[in-house]
Order: structure tokens, then sequence, then C-alpha cells
């Protein structure tokens, strides 16, 4: 039986038209990512020069079925002093990619491929208040509900309030374990 996971795997300039898709198209960007029209060359230029992986955070691309369905990205957050950090993970996937338990997956696979990777104990996520989805999505792969960031994200002209949740690294369960 094939895998039917969504496999992650670093940008390439190929890829470039979901970034410019997302840039300009809030339906692309998704109702909880836009945050209004953006210059894609800068980020262009990044992933010509980086690959838009280093040291501090990162993006890879979801695909599915062989599609690039969108992206996974992770920053390093910080509490008290440089030396005391996490990952703080986000994803977006476009429209006609949503709603088919993809991003789940692609989430685990991040979280993951960190703790695998990094010598992180935390990994952690916020989503809007109001997106549900994304909620369920989180706590359906180990993530627990820590509690509420107020009026933390500017969109569509108004104050948003967040949901933050985290995965330690004893709480991950990797893609081979978990149904």
């Amino acid at each position: 039986m094939p895998d039917d996971r969504p496999r992650l795997r670093p940008p390439t300039l190929a890829d470039f038209w979901m970034f410019e898709r997302q840039s300009v198209d809030p339906e692309a960007a998704g109702t909880f990512n836009w945050s209004g029209f953006r210059d894609s060359a800068a980020l262009k230029r990044r992933l010509g020069e980086s690959g838009l992986i280093g040291p501090d955070g990162g993006c890879l691309i979801v695909e599915a079925d062989e599609e690039a369905a969108g992206t996974v990205v992770w920053n390093k957050a910080t509490y008290g002093t440089p030396s005391w950090w996490c990952w703080n993970i986000g994803i977006s996937l476009l429209p006609e990619f949503r709603g088919k338990g993809i991003g789940t997956a692609a989430q685990q696979e991040l979280a993951t491929y960190l703790f695998q990777t990094t010598p992180t104990e935390r990994v952690e996520a916020y989503t809007d208040v109001d997106n549900t989805a994304e909620q369920r999505s989180l706590e359906r792969i180990g993530f627990t509900k820590e509690g509420l960031i107020r009026s933390a994200q500017f969109r569509y002209g108004r104050w948003r309030t967040l949901v933050l949740y985290s995965l330690l690294r004893d709480e991950c369960l990797t893609p081979q374990t978990h149904g």
C-alpha cells in the first residue's frame, strides 16, 4: 500500500509560484494567515541565498500527491535569555488541499523532525481563537492547549486573540506510532 502521508522537503525556485500566490491572494494564504499584501522579492532573494532554512528557523514545502500543497515554518521563540528557546511552528495550505488531514500530518512530521534534529524540549504553535479546525489538528497530534494570547495579531483591521499550544519532547508521537 503506498504511503499517502504528505512529504516535507526544502523549497526550490520552482516552488516560488506558490509563495507569490500566497503573497497576493488572501484565499491562497488562508483566512487566518493573511495579514496583507507582501513584496515577494525579498523572499525570493532569501530562497536563493539560504533555501529558507537557517539556524533560527526555516520553511519546508508540504507535498501531497506529488504536488506542492503549502508550507510549514518554524522559528525560534525565546523566553528570557537567548539560551532559553523553543520552536514555534505554523502551516499554510493552499485551499484545494485543506480539510483532508494533510495539515495535521504535515505538522506532526515537522514537530517530529524538530525533536529528532535539534535539542529543543518544546515545540509550540498558536492559532486564531476562531480557527477551530487548526485547534483540533494540533490536539489530534498531542499538542496541549496552554491558554490565550490576547490581542496579539492584527488582521482584517482588528487585533485578534490567539490560542497557544505546546508539545514537549516526551509527548511527541512519531508518525509511525500515531494513527
